[in-house]
């Protein structure tokens, strides 16, 4: 997770690289360890498809130096009429343990039909809990945010030994 202020320089550095004629507005700018999605407004009377043409070697320039810049993918998606649609963005592996009651409820989902496999039915679950918990989550990262700036003002502990005297005592 990156801090509110990294996602502020991110966002800025997009619009500052994007040709104008990309978007019509930059909508959000995220990020995690792996990827950085932007997302924009296109004009109501263009297709994502025509959008994805009409753009496409200028979002892949400006990729390319951001994925140089940032050591991060870069993931585009447009939103149209309220709806958002992503495309070239990861599906990154997770490795998580489980118990037994916890993979029962993903193979119930695979067998009835809801998800293809344990890893499908996995990310449906936390889509749900995305969708039913945004207040909630916003508050958490709202509240991550204030840990790290705390932590940036608190007393260096990068492993430097302390030059204070010691007590003879």
């Amino acid at each position: 997770m990156i801090t509110a202020e990294q996602g502020e320089q991110l966002r800025a550095w997009f619009a500052e690289r994007l040709p104008v004629d990309v978007y019509e507005s930059l909508v959000s700018v995220t990020a995690d360890r792996e990827e950085i999605t932007v997302v924009g407004t296109v004009a109501a009377t263009e297709s994502v498809g025509e959008f994805r043409e009409r753009t496409r070697d200028r979002r892949i320039e400006v990729a390319r130096e951001a994925e140089e810049l940032y050591r991060r993918k870069v993931a585009w998606g447009v939103r149209t009429g309220g709806e958002t649609t992503l495309f070239t963005h990861l599906a990154v592996p997770v490795m998580t343990r489980l118990r037994q009651s916890e993979r029962q409820v993903l193979d119930t989902l695979v067998a009835g039909g809801v998800a293809r496999s344990r890893a499908d039915a996995l990310a449906w679950c936390v889509r749900l809990v995305g969708r039913n918990t945004e207040a909630w989550l916003a508050d958490l990262r709202g509240s991550l945010a204030e840990v790290h700036r705390v932590r940036a003002q608190g007393p260096d502990v990068s492993g430097e030994p302390d030059t204070a005297p010691s007590d003879p005592g």
